[in-house]
């Protein structure tokens, strides 16, 4: 159990170490070591934070806070570290599989970006790794994701699939089913979206209205889903993960019945050939909201000398 949590708002800081003091000052913790779960690449102790101003430094991190030890887990390392210790009650179970014992894992977690990692046995334990498979080139399937990705290259000098399969992706494939006029925007969404800092509740609430739900909303969220479990199939084919596939981030929780529909795991299996053995790989959704706090601690758990 954690002794001690808060949440705070990373833009709201300057950067992490301010973020951190503020934090011990809530408490009466005097830690020696930590390990931070940040959203970028590690490279040798050192992240330049994707969506934020933040540069941080192990060495630096540790002498201002006054720590004998900090590291940095790219933040899908860090759930990555979780997915060993999770139980059956912070997963839901999208398909059960057949999964190898100690077989590798895959991770991929759309959140406000795109995370992907992924785990291999190493004898004794599972070891994480991360990875920024979430910024490789979009590859559409059909034609409405060609016309998607065409649509989309007129705004961006790269189209990852982070940018069509992340809560800051949802509002570019609504803004493209919209423009070709797939279906009509209602005119009481268009005040709301109009006035949001963040499109992206509004579009999945909308599609998620059991009594009225949105045409355009769902079938953004549709094809949101489609496109990440065509992604979450191709992680698996390349880490070969007969030990499971898991969905993390902070928006699969949110739309399960839309998970359930059947389009992901289509999308998910459609992989010609070898097709049969991605249908043997189990897939969940992270249930656990702090999976990435969970897996952060683990990381300094496992490593206390680190």
């Amino acid at each position: 159990m954690p002794l001690a949590e808060a949440t705070f708002a990373s833009a709201d800081y300057a950067s992490l170490q301010a973020l951190a003091t503020d934090f011990l000052a809530q408490t009466d913790l005097t830690p020696t070591r930590a390990s931070f779960g940040v959203a970028g690449p590690v490279v040798d102790g050192r992240s330049e934070v994707t969506n934020l101003s933040w540069v941080v430094e192990e060495t630096e991190l540790a002498q201002a806070l006054r720590l004998s030890h900090v590291r940095l887990l790219n933040d899908l390392d860090a759930i990555a570290h979780a997915v060993p210790v999770l139980d059956q009650g912070d997963l839901h179970t999208l398909h059960r599989g057949d999964p190898v014992p100690h077989g590798p894992v895959a991770v991929i977690a759309p959140g406000t970006g795109l995370g992907e990692a992924f785990l291999t046995w190493d004898g004794s334990h599972h070891t994480a790794h991360a990875s920024e498979g979430g910024h490789a080139d979009f590859a559409p399937r059909n034609s409405t994701e060609i016309e998607l990705l065409q649509h989309l290259m007129n705004r961006f000098e790269h189209v990852s699939y982070e940018r069509v399969c992340s809560g800051s992706g949802l509002p570019n494939i609504y803004q493209y089913l919209r423009d070709c006029r797939h279906a009509e925007e209602p005119a009481w969404l268009r005040d709301r979206l109009a006035t949001a800092d963040d499109p992206t509740p509004i579009i999945a609430n909308a599609a998620l209205d059991q009594h009225a739900p949105c045409a355009l909303c769902v079938a953004t969220l549709d094809t949101f889903v489609s496109i990440l479990g065509a992604e979450a199939g191709n992680l698996a084919l390349k880490v070969v993960a007969t030990g499971g596939v898991y969905l993390g981030g902070g928006i699969p929780p949110r739309i399960v019945p839309i998970l359930e529909k059947g389009q992901f795991m289509q999308a998910f299996q459609a992989k010609g050939r070898l097709s049969d053995l991605v249908a043997r790989m189990p897939v969940h959704v992270i249930l656990n909201p702090k999976a990435a706090l969970l897996g952060a601690a683990q990381h300094g758990l496992e490593h206390p000398h680190a």
